[in-house]
Parts: C-alpha cells; sequence; structure tokens
C-alpha cells in the first residue's frame, strides 16, 4: 500500500500562487551535436538552467501556479533568463536587474552519459545578491502557502539572511539542501547554517552525498533518520540505487528509479523536486508522490537540456503506464 501521508501539504487556495521557489536560475549552454566535449565544439544551444529556475519550469510544466525567487543581472544574460521564465509561466519575483557587477549564472554542461564536464562561472553570482528587505517586498507568505529554497541560496550573505527570513515566513517550507562545496566558505560552516534552515523546515530532500556533510563523523541515513522526527517528510535520495521516504514516526519505505537509457546525468534532482511537490501538494501519498517524482527524473535524464527537458503531466502519466520501477536492492540499515 506504501506509505500513508500524516500531514497535509497546503494547496494554493487562497493565494494567487502554488509554490513559491527560492535560488539560482542561469543561462545553461550546451555544445552540439550531443554527446560533443565542450573543447571540440563549433556551436552551442542555449536553456534556462539553474536548480530553482528548473524546479520552477518543472512545477509550472506539470500546471502549478509557481513564482521564482532569483534576482539576475541588468545584461542580456538576466534578460535571457526572465524571458525564458515568462515563456514557461513562472512568475518571476525578483525582475528587476542588478547593476552592480553581479552577474547571473552561467554553465557549460556537455550531453554525456559518462565523462560529463560541467564548468559553472558564479563569479559575484546575482541570485547570491538576494537581500532580506527584497524578501520583505515579496512577501513570501502572501504569495504562496508552500516555499522551497535551495541550498546554494545559503551559502553566501546578504543570500544567507535572506533565505532564511523566507523560511521563517512561509507557511510550509521545503528545503533542497543541493550543497556546491565551491560556493560555501568551508564545509564547518555549511553544517552550522544548514542546522539553521533545517529548524525552519517541514519538509527536507537531499542526496546521500549532503546528508554526509551534514552527519560529519556519523554514518548518513542514520543521521538522516535522526532528523526526521523533527520534519513533516525527509526524503534521502541515492542515485541509481532510489530513495528512502521516512517519516516522523520512524516509518520508511525504499524505492527503486525508472530505468531508462541515460542521455546525461544533471537535471535529475530538479525534476525529481517538482514532481514530487506537485503530487504531494494535490494530495497523493507518500509512496505515489515519490513515484512519480522519480518518473519526472528518469524523464529528464533522457531529455537533452535542463529547464526545457523538464516534462509535462502527461507525459508522466504515460511514461508511468509503460514502465516498471525497479525495486531497490539490498539492506537500507548498511552504512552507505
Amino acid at each position: 500500500m506504501g506509505l500513508v501521508m500524516d500531514f497535509k501539504m497546503p494547496t494554493g487556495l487562497g493565494f494567487d500562487l502554488d509554490v513559491v521557489v527560492l535560488g539560482r536560475a542561469g543561462l545553461d549552454l550546451y555544445p552540439e551535436p550531443a554527446g560533443t566535449k565542450t573543447q571540440a565544439a563549433a556551436s552551442f544551444r542555449s536553456d534556462l538552467g539553474g536548480s530553482a529556475g528548473n524546479i520552477a519550469v518543472a512545477l509550472a510544466r506539470l500546471g502549478k501556479r509557481t513564482g521564482l525567487i532569483a534576482p539576475v543581472s541588468a545584461d542580456p544574460a538576466g534578460d535571457f533568463v526572465k524571458r525564458v521564465l515568462a515563456q514557461e509561466g513562472v512568475k518571476h519575483l525578483t525582475p528587476e536587474g542588478l547593476r552592480d557587477g553581479s552577474r547571473t549564472s552561467l554553465a557549460i554542461a556537455e550531453t554525456r552519459a559518462h565523462d560529463c564536464e560541467v564548468v559553472i562561472y558564479r563569479n559575484q553570482a546575482a541570485d547570491l545578491a538576494l537581500t532580506t528587505d527584497q524578501i520583505a517586498r515579496v512577501g513570501v507568505n502572501r504569495q504562496a502557502s508552500v516555499l522551497i529554497a535551495t541550498g546554494t541560496a545559503l551559502a553566501l550573505e546578504p543570500s544567507r539572511s535572506a533565505t532564511l527570513s523566507a523560511l521563517n515566513a512561509a507557511a510550509f517550507t521545503v528545503l533542497d539542501l543541493d550543497y556546491r562545496a565551491y560556493t560555501w566558505d568551508s564545509a564547518q560552516v555549511a553544517r552550522d547554517v544548514y542546522a539553521q534552515a533545517l529548524q525552519q523546515t517541514d519538509l527536507v530532500v537531499g542526496n546521500d552525498d549532503e546528508f554526509a556533510l551534514l552527519a560529519g563523523d556519523q554514518d548518513p541515513l542514520t543521521y538522516a533518520r535522526s532528523l526526521a522526527p523533527q520534519h513533516e517528510l525527509l526524503i534521502y535520495k541515492m542515485g541509481e540505487r532510489g530513495a528512502i521516504a521516512i517519516l516522523p514516526d520512524g516509518r520508511e519505505e525504499a524505492f527503486g528509479i525508472y530505468q531508462v537509457p541515460m542521455l546525461k546525468p544533471f537535471g535529475a534532482g530538479d525534476a525529481f523536486m517538482g514532481g514530487l511537490i506537485y503530487s504531494l501538494q494535490n494530495r497523493e501519498e507518500v509512496a505515489d508522490s515519490v513515484r512519480f517524482g522519480s518518473a519526472c527524473a528518469a524523464l529528464v535524464v533522457s531529455t537533452p537540456g535542463c529547464a526545457s527537458a523538464m516534462p509535462r503531466r502527461e507525459d508522466v502519466l504515460k511514461f508511468m503506464k509503460g514502465q516498471t520501477s525497479h525495486p531497490w536492492v539490498g539492506n537500507p540499515n548498511a552504512p552507505m
């Protein structure tokens, strides 16, 4: 039967939006054709990228009224992000381009299943210039009942304080750990800041490497289980080994993945988050929501691009009807 929800994620009733996402949105460039290494490329294809931007598009394509808090620069790269968000039906809640030398994030990513190199330029990142004043002007608690914050937004000030302020203001909060070591001053600083954010979070989603960072010398899965009683739901992702959903009362269930030919290894986590929250907000059970998110992830890794690869609801349902979820094999109590 699967895990039965003991909580009800708020719907968008009474709000202009269903969900607000906070974090990074940027310009992605992909060497063409698929399989080309960056140094050998003669041409590139553009796309919207960034974890928060991808999640926002994923939710919008699934039918959710979605807003995005992601400052961009007042230049063609920032204008590109704003144009694509508008085309995808995402309400950009921080549209004023920054003229202080900040730059919209740029990523160059290879469409390769193996030996896939991704270079991300984050010098004076515009999204990390997010301020508490901007959060106050946006009024997260007036926009939507659900906020998804991505962990990269916690890496530096002023975005760190702004993100904590947004988490404190929202009615229901989701934290995608989204740890990128190159953005943080140190692993210990990251652990300390995440600890603050987790105190203000209802639902936590992270992978085994991210929980390993937070766990320090502890076993990461054991540590994740110790966090579960403090949250409505915790999702522990393990890549191709699937995921474990853990409820506050200690009940848990392990899930497999949908086996597909992988075109590239990135974008899956953002698609999973979009599908998971879409399904949970539609009052589906935890097990069904994890499977729906996993189907979204499978479709994205088998499709070029990031934001442009996010599937629509009818595509996900059609895919799920024709697939079998392969159960995760192994002992969930074993060290990772």
